[in-house]
């Protein structure tokens, strides 16, 4: 019991910071990304575009992840998954 109350403590300390920005970061990003992080935030317009390229990037793996972990589409008869789901 003590161990997984430290573990959420540990938790809370490390994570928690990091969920909101200060009021000196706040005042210093666009208004898009205000308390999100810190730091400066995007300065240009190329940093926008890299934050959507790479938000598309995530989507579409995420997205592929999930229909190949549903219907994975492997029907050979020699796959090795079928070693697993033969009873014999």
């Amino acid at each position: 019991m003590k161990n997984t109350l430290s573990f959420r403590y540990f938790f809370l300390f490390i994570f928690g910071g990091i969920a909101q920005a200060c009021e000196v970061c706040q005042s210093q990003q666009p208004k898009l990304f205000q308390g999100l992080t810190h730091g400066t935030g995007p300065e240009g317009n190329a940093d926008f575009i890299i934050i959507v390229v790479a938000a598309i990037i995530v989507l579409f793996t995420l997205v592929l992840s999930i229909k190949f972990l549903v219907r994975p589409g492997e029907k050979n008869p020699d796959h090795i998954k079928n070693i697993i789901i033969d009873e014999n």
